[in-house]
């Protein structure tokens, strides 16, 4: 298909900014470019929002607590890692998105602000995604949540962290998780896709340069990162039911939906689709691209059955 028009506006819009040179650009420079959220009215409305304080036993991890209107008591948890390429993100840039999603699903979430790289290179982010999980878990009284009803969402980086921490969670025995929904996440770093090859000149907002700008920043020198590359996961076999959400116009497409059918293939039960028209990022954009919303909509009814 072709673009979807209301993406095409917002490339449009995007294009109006300087290029980023990735050869050259630090992350503090980068994020001072990302990290700000878009004004854009009122977001979607909750009941309640709270920012807490993980405490951990070496570290404090920051987070956001979001309970839709109408939720049952004690309602379910999804927990929620933003994309940013494990970098970049804020609570704030991914506020709306937690806010609708909360709205879609009827579930409570809690988004948690984990290390970035490279000042905290792989496995920082997903130790502090796994540990933000157990936590809620261990603290499901104090957020009025059903410590039986646990799911983990996220896009890009974060879809790559949430489907980290449902591998994490069935190897360490962790929480039993209902739900993994995974937007366009990262599963490699494998450049030969043809979802590259179509992809990933940046004329549609990611590009092969930044994916080996994310990857370097958070690997450095580390070759064996099996959170990380988790589309090379040996056995995926036993992991939570899965939503896998990809863009037709984005680099990352094939890996994600390679990841949804080797999880079909070891017996997990994958709602797998490529969303016509998009790019990379779209899920977050719903105000700009208000056909969005229909797959915010899916994945939040996926989310409700699995929870039911």
């Amino acid at each position: 298909m072709p673009l979807n028009p209301q993406v095409e506006a917002v490339l449009a819009m995007f294009a109006m900014a300087p290029p980023v040179d990735y050869a050259t650009i630090s992350a503090e420079g980068l994020r001072a470019l990302f990290d700000v959220p878009m004004a854009m009215g009122e977001p979607p409305a909750v009941a309640r929002v709270e920012d807490l304080a993980i405490a951990l036993a070496d570290r404090t991890v920051p987070a956001r607590f979001y309970l839709p209107e109408g939720a049952a008591s004690p309602a379910p948890l999804v927990v929620y890692f933003h994309g940013g390429g494990w970098v970049l993100g804020t609570l704030d840039t991914h506020d709306r998105t937690c806010r609708a999603l909360a709205r879609a699903s009827g579930a409570a979430v809690l988004s948690v602000d984990y290390r970035r790289a490279p000042e905290h290179r792989y496995p920082a982010a997903a130790e502090d995604c796994y540990a933000a999980v157990c936590w809620a878990r261990d603290h499901a009284a104090r957020l009025g949540i059903d410590p039986a009803r646990l799911a983990v969402a996220g896009d890009s980086a974060g879809g790559n962290l949430a489907g980290a921490v449902a591998i994490m969670a069935r190897d360490r025995g962790g929480p039993a998780l209902r739900h993994q929904l995974l937007i366009y996440p990262v599963t490699d770093d494998d450049y030969s896709l043809a979802s590259y090859a179509q992809n990933g000149g940046g004329e549609y907002y990611l590009g092969r340069a930044a994916m080996e700008w994310f990857w370097g920043h958070y690997l450095g020198d580390q070759s064996e990162a099996p959170l990380a590359k988790i589309g090379r996961t040996p056995d995926l076999a036993g992991l939570a039911p899965a939503t896998v959400i990809t863009a037709e116009f984005d680099p990352l497409r094939d890996e994600g939906m390679a990841y949804a059918a080797r999880l079909a293939g070891a017996g997990v039960t994958v709602d797998a689709a490529v969303a016509p028209g998009m790019i990379h990022g779209f899920f977050s954009m719903f105000e700009m691209v208000p056909d969005a919303m229909a797959w915010i909509e899916r994945g939040g009814s996926n989310l409700k059955r699995a929870f039911a």
